[in-house]
């Protein structure tokens, strides 16, 4: 395939390499070329001053080949032409963010020559006039040959082409006999590059997973950026810095790695590798990050180091600065995925306030054996390069030092570093030390090389002091060191302040002045390279990132050799005079060999250094950014908000341009706001729903009896309890039910009579369950007698069912007396013994002593302290039963029978998860069947008073409870009083809907309902609901919405589930949204909360602020009323007494424990070993931050805890206090309690931190080693071992289990894998003949049935005949008895299935799967439900997604794989859970959110947690780690802001509406306790109001006008919605939409194809990994990379942008006020500082520092690239060039750029999934080709199917024309898209 490769006017032909191509061309000097790595290597457009070449023997004439997938992609930019490959870009090419004009007048320096021309043999083209540059010169972009595979051409012709273009390369280098595995390798990456997961690098850690960083990656990422010039060092750091900051403020844990054999790589760009130096010794002085430094990444350190650390991801560049670089990177990150190390690209990396987004490639197994199974050939490979880099390095040393070789620089370098330590002994700073030992250093290698030259020039003779051709002298060179001494003493004493202010030199250095130049760089390097000379000296390493500033010296040239030549004289200053002195006498010193010339004058010679240029000094004034000023608002809104900031704003009058362009346009009344395709009318009709009732439709009612009957199964399936029928009440007083009762209390008749006829009733029941165990009891006890397990078992299921205390006294006696009994005979004949009969025993003891003591009788004691002498616990059995009873028979018999351990130890070990736990008994009267605990209590507290509440407590400790005694109260205050239940989830919504259906039932007035939904799919019975279930969104729209107003007052309380979604990934701000606007109280609910009192501080905060207003209301009410203008107005706030407290409620002990296991594969086999909570803590955590308040320890992990700390330290003091026996809460008790174990858990814990903190911190260190299992790093693959696992899980009865993922595909594929290994299960234990059997069985039942169908025809032909009649019986018998046989032949043995037949009955089965028969998963969810398998997660339709919920909790299922979509609050509690993936998304809030599944209340006392490929620093991080806390969004967006003013314009009640508007903005949780944070909110506010009313949304009252309701409707899209609107008002539709023929009403494919084409390109876009495009997989549809916008449609988007730009520009020089300066000029990570005093007394700095204009909003560091404002105005501006500590960067901007390029320049496609869809309707061809798995695929086109539909249905209710074209074509798009989509 050929393409092009531009570079401003040149052009190369793809398909021949250009090594290829110069070979063919000039014939010489290729393999050299090659070898030095110089440019022609990479292909791409180069940028900053790398060379083009034509490539005339490839492409014969001058003119490009003329294909269409071949044309050039010319855009115009605002200041010029941007020119680019069309779908391609380059690892440095900033052309296509730079125009042609800048490249020839900003003064990006010069490149240094490529290899050819370090060697005197450039071959050039003869048109240089339109170079691009690098901001490193010399850098070559783009992607090698190699590393881009491409599909083949289809003619073998071209095939060759390709082949022969990669084997020159190949060769070239030297590596022609490792062309396979490099091939290899390069498609490894290649495959894993386009299914890369862009995801969250930090979730929800407080501290992130640990990662690495490639140093090398990290230098190759900064260098490319495109603000950066060259030589601006200090730039550069601060870039560096800011990108790692980042990651340090988000709680990044990583270690910088740099690999030195990667410095190799650099032996071609001398001003890399100083600059690299410095970079390592910067971060390894200057900062507190972790730099590491290895040999190379084959190394057997490097190895170690991975091992041992475990990190999760290493972050690498997958494009280097030439094809040799690209090459390390691809060993880099082959051996890390060998390593079963994640990569992540350094390209593409996207950034918010909480959040960095980037690409990660996962380790595989397949990418784990690639490098086992070709480890020899790849190490050669990779020897083989480096080889050659070696030689490059030789070649290039050469060049400039002759004969000298490496280690005599080195020598060279040590010796001047010796005798600057003998002339300066007392130390000094790192700048002047290399500026004097570099300048010295350079001009000894200059001088050699001078002679040098004259040696090996033999024609004529010339003087070492005679000028070359093609070199400076060496006086010249001595000048140019002189510059450079200056130009350090500046940095010395100029502050970054006055720095910024320097003007920018446009000109190039000359060539004569390169050599000069790169040899300097190399004497650099030489000396930061031995910097280890300077150990023990005085060395000042603090400026090690501000070492040149190339752009400065450029400065002071210019002015030496043009301004002073031509008169202009000024003084340097005394100081700098000093200083520059001082400098150069000691370079004279240095030198030596000859003498040097005196400092002053400072140009001794009269050869320009830098080229003329007809501009040589950038004019920053030419473009300013406009100060747009403000348009005058008036606006009670923005006034109670901004106010305070007006008086300071610049105002434009009214006379003013802007001002009068502001056109009146036709005001929109918002109707629909419900995502459906009917318009909602203003007075919603209460009566609709969506199962109406008035309807006598029979499907449609029958549809109702579905719906209603399988919501009750479903609520069922999660409590079996009754619906509660709930009748309307008054209003009770309030009655304190936690106080004393008083035995006074008067009871009434009425109370009486049912207090005895509860009595008389539950007297009947005892005597029923009497008389039900008198029947049962002799089986049982004979079971007993013959399996004790089993005979147990049926007891304890007795024991659940009974009541009566009485009968389970009498029935616990009788299993104590059959265990005792069995204990006896198993210690007679066994030398081992099962202390499981022994725990049974116990166990029985436990209930009668601790729930029974008053119905004990002398007898039963004397039997209780019997069995436990048996146990040989004799002191607890006297303090039971003193009297001795044949004591000196059991004294002899004690040592037979006793369990060897003392009775707490015994119990702690063995009992643990049977201790008694403390529970109330008192029930309280609100609540019936169940007595709530003491906290639970206070929530039933804080509903009966009105009371909001935060309510933090572990999963499954039952806080649900509170939600649903809050609903109740509501429904039986009225029939008016709404709940709203705001779930994170559909399938949360779902669930709890169930269970209101379920519990509730009341008799409401016709056309009400007690329950409804609102999800964004669909609703039902929405608003004439008294509890609402929604999604956060929908409800949103709800409180915004101007007309549903008068329902929001019905709002009696809402209950936030999941609260801590606040700080999640997507959506939060829209919970903080519904947080600050509702007035009613609420209940907040989470597991998972680590700063609950800071939530609780700003909800009061809210809350106090709402009572101030509701204060006001209910004056200005009052007053309203006295004057006679207040009309009677229905039931609201003010009539029903609320309170505004907020109360935090905390409960942290769980029912179950948890204990954790890890898995590990050895020998084939799956093993368990189990994990101590304690093993995952480091002393050094301990000490910083003591215990994790949620790490809990079972009892036995707590004996555990105290035998390792005895074991350890002998002499420990305390040993005999803390050992369990003695414990002083434990003594003498027969029964330990819960909360005793607890309080001896945390008396260790104290104990162990006191050992830390008192200078025992090694014996401590050395235990929590100890508990610590073995390393489970496995080779083995976890994939094909996973269902051994489950089988293992099996056969321990660990099922029911969940198995989490993190990957849809992975959730179904090891679904999948488990039915296909039990189907093998099943195949293999069949009998040989079974099939045939089967076989035969069938064709006789084929022919019975015939038999019988022939019997029924005759029968109605002929009379019926009793003989005929006994032959239809026997057919019928027989096809009957033949169907029973077939049936057992093919029924699935027990042992190949998990599913428990025994839960459901075959109906309910069948129900429950009738329900997925038209499902897109329903076939497959029922064929592993048979299996008892099942999967769960985010794309299932919620039917599918149902019948994996309901089998589950019925016991059918037992075995799901989920994502963490299971874990948010769905009730599927199980024995185990099993974390069966590594991923970014198990962090410390997600396993807390998954574990607590673990363990049933009521049916397990312990939960097992398993990790199973999960490595063991992780396993310690989940442990040890807090949730993170909830620090809040960024909560202003300007469709927000809209839809605020559109609420506070056209609200029922102005005044509700405008509290609720000012409750959104004052109150935002990132804002709370911060006023520089809220001031920029303000501002923010008003850049989006300005924007609103310029862009003609709102007026400038603030009421909204025009298209305000279709941008609204469009919120979820910002800033597509705005980009739409103004296509639309452009009337770019109305050209693109004609119909097929004139008057006709239908569109062509084509328009509709164009169509998707323009909503793709702004809705649901989807970005790829640049490198995706240069994959070699053939693709089966015709589009996978979306095409750009039609031309009109682009230059309009271009328009709209550039505007939008300019009004952002303006806004930011506003804010900049808010910057701390002090902040600015500090680097952001080693806090570096560059202020001080300005020089004053120096002319010529004044001179050179004037450009003080243009300098407001961005960077000081920036500046020094010559970057001023007007650089704001550019397209894609990076973020870091703003003012750091403004807060605020271009994100914040609503701009949509048609293209995205990644930090390497190169453009970035967007997928093409829609438009593909839209034509192939096939969900296949986006798994394949758009890498998308197809449920994910599925939810992009859903939501895209609505956007065209939320569209349609707004262009409609605005068009008044019914035949408009516009809304005809969307109204047929969305038809035929939403078709296509119904058909998969």
């Amino acid at each position: 395939m050929a393409a092009l490769a531009l570079a401003f006017g040149k052009w190369e032909r793809e398909d021949v390499d250009p090594v290829s191509a110069d070979f063919q061309s000039t014939g010489t000097r290729v393999g050299e070329d090659a070898a030095m790595g110089a440019g022609p290597l990479t292909r791409s457009a180069v940028r900053f001053g790398a060379e083009s070449r034509v490539c005339k023997g490839a492409c014969g004439s001058g003119s490009p080949p003329a294909k269409a997938n071949q044309r050039l992609r010319v855009s115009s930019g605002e200041a010029g032409w941007r020119v680019s490959l069309a779908g391609r870009g380059s690892l440095s090419a900033q052309l296509a963010q730079r125009t042609s004009t800048e490249a020839q007048s900003d003064g990006d320096d010069d490149s240094l020559l490529s290899c050819q021309q370090h060697l005197g043999n450039e071959t050039q083209t003869p048109d240089r006039r339109k170079e691009t540059k690098t901001p490193f010169p010399g850098i070559k972009a783009g992607l090698p040959r190699l590393l881009r595979p491409r599909s083949l051409p289809a003619s073998p012709t071209g095939a060759q082409q390709l082949r022969g273009s990669r084997f020159v390369i190949f060769c070239s280098s030297g590596l022609e006999e490792h062309m396979m595995i490099l091939e290899k390798m390069s498609e490894l990456i290649m495959n894993a590059v386009p299914k890369a997961q862009y995801s969250s690098l930090f979730n929800d850690f407080v501290e992130s997973e640990f990662f690495l960083i490639d140093g090398d990656s990290l230098l190759t990422t900064c260098i490319c950026e495109k603000s950066l010039k060259q030589g601006q060092e200090l730039h550069f750091f601060y870039l560096v810095e800011c990108y790692l900051m980042d990651l340090v403020s988000k709680g990044g844990q990583f270690a910088v790695v740099f690999l030195k054999d990667a410095e190799c790589a650099y032996f071609n760009f001398p001003e890399l590798l100083p600059l690299r130096a410095a970079l390592i010794l910067h971060l390894q002085h200057n900062t507190t990050i972790d730099v590491r430094t290895f040999s190379g990444c084959l190394s057997r350190e490097w190895e170690i180091f991975l091992e041992e650390s475990y990190p999760y991801y290493l972050i690498v560049a997958d494009e280097g600065l030439n094809h040799l670089q690209t090459l390390l990177f691809s060993f880099l990150v082959t051996q890390s995925w060998a390593m079963k190390v994640n990569v992540v690209l350094s390209s593409g990396q996207t950034s918010d306030v909480l959040r960095l987004y980037a690409y990660l490639m996962s380790s595989t197994y397949k990418k784990q054996t690639f490098f086992k199974e070709n480890e020899k050939e790849i190490e050669n490979a990779y020897k083989a390069l480096i080889k050659h880099l070696e030689k490059c390095r030789i070649l290039a040393l050469e060049s400039l030092f002759g004969n000298l070789k490496w280690k005599n620089m080195m020598e060279e370098a040590c010796e001047t570093i010796s005798l600057l330590k003998q002339f300066w002994p007392e130390g000094s700073d790192i700048r002047r030390v290399l500026c004097v030992t570099s300048c010295s250093l350079s001009l000894r290698m200059y001088h050699h090389f001078l002679e040098n030259r004259m040696k090996t020039s033999s024609d004529q003779k010339t003087n070492i002091q005679e000028v070359e051709s093609n070199c400076l002298t060496l006086q010249e060179m001595e000048d140019l060191c002189k510059l450079h001494c200056l130009s350090v003493v500046f940095l010395l004493h100029l502050p970054l302040s006055q720095r910024a202010c320097a003007r920018f030199i446009t000109s190039h250095w000359t060539k004569n002045v390169q050599t000069s130049l790169r040899m300097k760089k190399w004497c650099e390097y030489f000396i930061l390279s031995n910097m280890n000379i300077f150990e023990f000296w005085n060395l000042n390493l603090i400026h090690l990132s501000d070492l040149n500033d190339e752009l400065l010296l450029k400065n002071i040239a210019f002015y030496y050799e043009n301004e002073n030549v031509e008169g202009l004289h000024l003084k340097l200053g005394d100081v700098i005079m000093k200083d520059y002195e001082h400098l150069w006498n000691t370079v004279s010193k240095l030198v030596r060999k000859f003498t040097v010339g005196k400092p002053f004058p400072l140009r001794t010679t009269e050869l320009s250094f830098l080229e003329k240029n007809s501009s040589p000094i950038k004019d920053t004034f030419k473009k300013k950014v406009p100060n747009l000023g403000f348009i005058s608002m008036s606006s009670e809104v923005v006034d109670k908000f901004v106010g305070d900031l007006l008086k300071d704003l610049p105002f434009l009058k009214s006379d003013d341009p802007i001002v009068t362009s502001l056109v009146k346009q036709k005001e929109f009344d918002e109707l629909v706001h419900w995502h459906s395709h009917r318009p909602l009318s203003d007075d919603y009709d209460r009566t609709r729903c969506q199962f109406d009732e008035k309807s006598r439709d029979p499907r449609h009612l029958r549809n109702v009896q579905k719906y209603n009957a399988f919501q009750q199964f479903y609520g069922n399936s999660l409590e079996s309890v009754s619906p509660k029928l709930i009748v309307t009440q008054a209003v009770k007083p309030k009655r304190n039910f936690n106080a004393p009762k008083n035995k006074k209390t008067h009871e009434t008749k009425a109370e009486i009579i049912a207090r005895e006829n509860k009595k008389r009733l539950f007297a009947k029941e005892e005597e029923k369950e009497e008389k039900k165990w008198n029947a049962l009891s002799f089986s049982i006890e004979e079971e007993m007698k013959e399996n004790l397990n089993s005979g147990i078992n049926n007891l304890e299921d007795f024991l659940k069912s009974c009541k009566s205390n009485s009968v389970k006294y009498r029935v616990e006696m009788v299993a104590l007396n059959a265990c005792l009994k069995a204990w006896k005979e198993h210690c007679q004949g066994e030398t081992t013994k099962d202390l499981n009969i022994a725990v049974q025993m116990m166990k029985r003891i436990y209930s009668l002593v601790g729930k029974y003591p008053e119905l004990l009788q002398e007898a039963d004691r004397q039997l209780i302290a019997r069995c436990l002498k048996y146990l040989g616990f004799a002191e607890l059995a006297s303090s039971l039963y003193p009297t001795q009873v044949a004591e000196d028979d059991i004294k002899k018999k004690t040592d037979k029978y006793s369990v060897g351990m003392g009775p707490v130890r015994f119990q702690l070990q063995y009992m643990g998860h049977y201790l008694i736990r403390d529970e109330r008994k008192d029930p309280d009267p609100r609540v019936q069947n169940f007595i709530p605990d003491t906290w639970q209590r206070e929530l039933l507290d804080v509903v009966d008073n009105n009371e909001s509440a935060v309510i933090v407590a572990p999963t499954s400790s039952g806080k649900t409870y509170a939600s649903y005694y809050c609903m109740e109260k509501v429904l039986k205050e009225s029939n008016e009083g709404v709940v709203v239940y705001v779930a994170p989830t559909k399938a949360l919504v779902n669930q709890v809907a169930a269970t209101v259906h379920n519990r509730f039932t009341k008799s409401l007035p016709n056309g009400e309902a007690l329950c409804g939904v609102f999800t964004r799919d669909y609703r039902h019975d929405a608003l004439n609901c008294q509890v609402l279930i929604t999604v956060p969104a929908c409800f949103e729209i709800l409180l915004l919405s101007p007309h549903r107003q008068a329902w929001v007052k019905r709002i009696r309380y809402v209950i936030f589930d999941e609260v801590h979604c606040l700080g999640g990934e997507i959506g939060a701000e829209v919970w903080e949204h519904l947080l600050v606007m509702i007035r009613c109280p609420f209940l907040a609910l989470s597991a998972t909360i680590s700063n609950p009192e800071h939530l609780t501080e700003w909800l009061q905060s809210v809350k106090s602020y709402w009572k101030q207003e509701d204060k006001t209301m209910r004056e200005n009410t009052a007053f309203k009323r006295n004057a006679g203008r207040c009309t009677k107005s229905p039931k609201d706030y003010f009539q029903i007494k609320e309170s505004y407290k907020v109360r935090l409620v905390l409960y942290g002990e769980r029912y179950n424990d948890l204990e954790k296991h890890i898995c590990s594969i050895k020998h084939r086999d799956v093993c368990f070993e189990h994990f101590h909570p304690c093993a995952a803590l480091t002393t050094d955590h301990i000490k910083k931050y003591g215990f994790p308040c949620d790490l809990t320890l079972s009892p036995r992990e707590t004996v555990q805890l105290y035998d390792t700390m005895l074991q350890f330290w002998e002499s420990w003091p305390r040993a005999q206090e803390l050992d369990p026996e003695k414990f002083i809460h434990f003594k003498d008790k027969i029964v330990i309690r819960k909360l005793d174990a607890r309080k001896y858990e945390e008396s260790l814990k104290a104990e162990l931190t006191s050992w830390v903190k008192n200078g025992h911190a090694e014996e401590a260190k050395t235990v929590l080693k100890n508990l610590c299992p073995d390393s489970v790093f496995s080779s083995e693959n976890t994939v094909s071992m996973f269902p051994l696992l489950v089988e293992k899980l099996r056969k321990m009865e660990k099922l029911p289990a969940l198995f989490f993922f993190f990957n849809l595909e992975d959730v179904e594929r090891r679904a999948a894998s488990l039915r296909y290994f039990l189907l093998r299960k099943q195949t293999i234990q069949r009998p040989p003949k079974a099939d045939k059997e089967a076989h035969d069985l069938i064709n006789k039942i084929r022919k019975i049935r015939k038999s019988i169908e022939r019997q029924k025809t005759l029968d109605e032909r002929s009379q019926k005949n009793p003989r005929k009649m006994d032959q239809k019986l026997i057919y019928e018998a027989e096809h009957n008895n033949l169907l029973k046989i077939l049936e057992k032949n093919l029924e699935i043995p027990e042992e190949c299935t998990y599913a428990n037949q025994k839960a459901i009955d075959a109906e309910t089965l069948q129900m429950v799967f009738d329900r997925v028969k038209f499902t897109r998963k329903g076939a497959e969810l029922k064929a592993l439900a048979r299996r008892g398998i099942g999967y769960h997660h985010s794309s299932l339709s919620f039917k599918d997604k149902q019948l994996v919920e309901v089998l589950f909790r019925k016991g059918f299922i037992r075995v799901v794989t989920a994502t963490g979509t299971l874990a948010l609050g769905i009730n599927m509690p199980c024995k185990s859970v099993v974390f069966a993936q590594n991923s970014i998304y198990l962090d410390a809030l997600n396993y807390r959110q998954m574990s607590g599944r673990a363990g049933r209340r009521g049916q397990d006392l312990m939960g097992d947690v398993y990790f199973f490929g999960i490595p063991l620093p992780k396993i310690e991080k989940l442990i040890k780690s807090n949730v993170p806390e909830l620090r809040g969004q960024f909560p202003l967006g300007i469709t927000l802001v809209l839809r605020l003013m559109l609420l506070a314009s056209k609200a029922d009640d102005p005044e509700d509406a405008k509290a609720k508007v000012l409750s959104v903005l004052k109150h935002s949780l990132l804002s709370f306790k911060q006023p520089r944070i809220t001031e920029l909110l303000k501002l923010y506010f008003l850049f989006s109001f300005q924007f609103l009313v310029k862009q003609g949304y709102l007026d400038q009252e603030g009421k909204p006008r025009g298209f305000a309701g279709l941008v609204s409707h469009l919120h979820y899209h910002e800033p597509s919605n705005f980009v739409f609107v103004s296509f639309l008002r452009k009337g770019l539709f109305h050209n693109l939409c004609q119909p097929t023929r004139k008057g006709s009403k239908h569109f062509s494919q084509d328009v509709m194809e164009k169509l998707v084409l323009v909503l793709a390109n702004l809705f649901g876009r989807r970005i790829l990994p640049a490198k995706f495009q240069e994959t070699t997989i053939k693709f089966y549809q015709s589009k996978v990379f979306l095409e750009d916008l039609p031309e009109d449609f682009n230059d309009a988007l271009h328009e709209y942008n550039m505007n939008v730009t300019k009004e952002f520009a303006s806004f930011l020089l506003n804010v900049a006020k808010l910057a701390d300066m002090k902040q600015e000029y500090q680097l952001p990570l080693s806090k570096i500082n560059f202020t001080g005093k300005e020089c004053e007394d120096s002319e010529l700095v004044s001179h050179l520092m004037s450009c003080k204009e243009g300098r407001v909003a961005i960077s000081p560091f920036v500046c020094l690239s010559g970057n001023s404002d007007s650089d704001l105005l550019q397209p894609n501006t990076p973020n870091h060039v703003v003012l750091r500590t403004i807060g605020i960067d271009h994100s914040r901007a609503p701009v949509l750029w048609p293209q995205t390029f990644d930090n390497q320049g190169r453009r970035m496609p967007l997928n093409a999934y829609a438009l593909d869809f839209y034509k192939h309707g096939s969900l296949t061809g986006l798994v394949q080709d758009n890498r998308l798995h197809e449920g994910a695929a599925y939810d992009l086109l859903k939501d895209f199917a609505l956007t065209i539909k939320s569209i349609s249905v707004s262009l409609r209710e605005l068009c008044e024309d019914e035949d408009d074209n516009v809304v005809l074509a969307f109204e047929q798009l969305s038809k035929s898209f939403s078709e296509k989509l119904d058909e998969v």
